[in-house]
């Protein structure tokens, strides 16, 4: 029988076990991952962006953990030799009520001790001249952009080191108490913690959790500049819409210099809904679907405007005209390929039909569930996953 065993390796789900173990060394720890390699999904899918905290209201935990987890993660990608791009993040306004918007993120940044500076016109066009903003804009120097994939990977590596078991190719079947079947057998654990993405909320049920949720997936693409020729130098954001969890179109700088104009946040029919009918399930369309129609026809949360303009970002002059209301001097012409889609795992509290903005974690003595690690999980990893162990596993043991 395992100490702990963990569901999903995924930024999340390692960072768990390699807190537990440092914690408790001689702790028999299992993690097992469905696909036969890590970062196959959300965690090796995401625009490796490392945000910097001042999104969030004040003092909330998304605040915290990003403002923390940015700083743990660089230190990470240090002491592994792991390639970061401090490139930076410029938030752009088009119009007074946006120069508003920016001056409520820099409230925000203030109360969570985010170094932020402000940008005149002449200011942003001096250190950006391909960029545009109506009256001023906010730099965010701690903004930085790394790997996903050789992140994860690399999380993967530390806990083997350290001593925990890694299962690669191991689907989760069904539970009995804390017996979990798997297609590489039975396993049993005191405590079984499920970090499996996608799948989180089906899971939890199984244990008699998520009863008020479900994830619906919402399909992410960037349109990449391969060659830079747009010779982007930092990130920039729109002004975002704080009532909705997607920050609109806005241009990332990868660790590898290539630049990218995105994401969509397309509704998505069934989980792994990449590309094609790859990965179908009827189960998870007629779930999902139910789920789409009835915010279609409520339009909570403005579901159906949503809908339609996040489908015309397939048009790619129209997904550049998005990103071009944010630059001047700016060449387009490299923006030409598709980048590989992600699934983005957005909790739904179907009383409400409300999209859930923050973590969503449930538990017992016996297990616990983490059913929203939305954006910036990926940032806020170590310390979410540090808080996850104090207020979740540790105080129900």
């Amino acid at each position: 029988m395992y100490d702990y065993l963990i569901i999903g390796a995924g930024i999340i789900g390692l960072n768990i076990a390699k807190n537990l173990k440092e914690r408790f060394p001689q702790a028999d720890i299992l993690v097992m991952e469905k696909e036969k390699e890590v970062a196959m999904h959300s965690s090796g899918r995401n625009s490796g962006v490392l945000h910097a905290g001042f999104y969030y209201s004040a003092n909330s935990l998304k605040a915290k953990f990003t403002k923390e987890g940015n700083a743990a993660l660089k230190e990470f990608c240090k002491l592994r030799n792991l390639k970061i791009n401090p490139c930076q993040k410029v938030v752009v306004a088009l119009d007074d009520k946006e120069v508003e918007g920016l001056e409520e993120l820099k409230k925000r940044g203030d109360i969570n001790g985010v170094e932020l500076h402000w940008l005149d016109e002449k200011q942003l066009e001096n250190l950006y001249p391909n960029l545009k903003t109506h009256k001023k804009a906010l730099l965010c120097p701690s903004t930085a952009t790394v790997n996903p994939k050789e992140v994860t990977k690399e999380f993967a590596k530390v806990i083997k080191e350290l001593g925990v078991e890694l299962i690669l190719d191991c689907k989760y079947l069904g539970s009995k108490a804390n017996i979990v079947r798997t297609s590489q057998g039975d396993f049993s654990a005191k405590k079984v913690i499920n970090c499996a993405g996608l799948y989180a909320d089906n899971i939890a049920r199984d244990f008699g959790f998520s009863k008020d949720y479900v994830i619906i997936p919402f399909k992410g693409i960037y349109l990449k500049d391969k060659k830079n020729i747009s010779n982007l130098t930092t990130n920039v954001y729109p002004v975002p819409n704080l009532d909705n969890p997607f920050l609109g179109v806005h241009y990332t700088l990868t660790v590898d210099n290539e630049s990218k104009i995105g994401p969509t946040a397309i509704p998505a029919f069934w989980r792994e809904n990449y590309k094609g009918f790859d990965n179908f399930s009827l189960k998870e369309f007629l779930q999902i679907t139910f789920y789409e129609m009835k915010l279609f026809a409520t339009n909570a949360f403005g579901f159906r405007s949503l809908a339609f303009s996040e489908i015309k970002k397939y048009n790619l002059n129209y997904l550049k005209g998005l990103a071009t209301k944010l630059t001047q001097k700016m060449d387009h012409k490299g923006y030409d390929s598709w980048s590989t889609p992600g699934i983005r795992a957005q909790l739904l509290n179907k009383k409400t039909l409300e999209l859930v903005q923050d973590f969503v974690v449930e538990s017992d003595k016996n297990s616990v569930h983490v059913l929203n690690a939305v954006s910036p999980a990926f940032t806020s990893s170590i310390p979410f996953a540090n808080w996850v162990v104090e207020t979740h596993i540790l105080k129900n043991s």
